[in-house]
């Protein structure tokens, strides 16, 4: 299974690595930038892991609520909160299942949530945080093109 894995990240250009029977691979997006994924191959399993979100600074049971009720549509994989709080996507096949299309379908539903949900996440976890943003970088000057998901949270005074 190890080889399927290799072969099938070294033919679909992602940009990875590996460490013994763990691999890191980054999936690039539009709205979520990148998002590191690691597949750990297990003796009957391999695990999918991926980093989406830190801990929300605000609204925290109501973000909380939006990604269990999201688990519901999601394939291969569900949206889990490590001991600080901070938001994963993660997942478990058998081992025998892996092949290259498993593995296509389970990172693109890992890089379709995760960038998918991102914006949302941050708007409803973070909202504060981007008003704030938003007002610093206009008093200054600054260059706003990276809130620009954000429009609608800029001050209008």
């Amino acid at each position: 299974m190890i080889e399927i894995i290799a072969d099938w990240l070294d033919a679909s250009g992602l940009d990875h690595d590996r460490a013994g029977d763990v691999f890191t691979v980054i999936l690039p997006g539009e709205h979520k930038l990148r998002t590191t994924c690691s597949l750990a191959v297990g003796r009957h399993s391999l695990a999918v892991n991926a980093f989406v979100a830190r801990h929300p600074d605000e609204n925290a049971s109501e973000v909380h609520r939006w990604l269990l009720e999201r688990n519901r549509r999601l394939f291969a994989v569900a949206y889990a909160i490590d001991h600080l709080g901070d938001i994963y996507l993660v997942g478990r096949v058998p081992v025998a299942a892996v092949s290259a299309d498993l593995l296509d379908s389970l990172l693109g539903a890992v890089l379709q949530e995760a960038d998918g949900s991102f914006n949302t996440i941050l708007e409803m976890g973070f909202r504060s945080s981007i008003e704030r943003e938003w007002r610093w970088r206009l008093s200054r000057g600054e260059p706003t093109a990276n809130l620009a998901a954000f429009e609608h949270l800029r001050p209008r005074d």
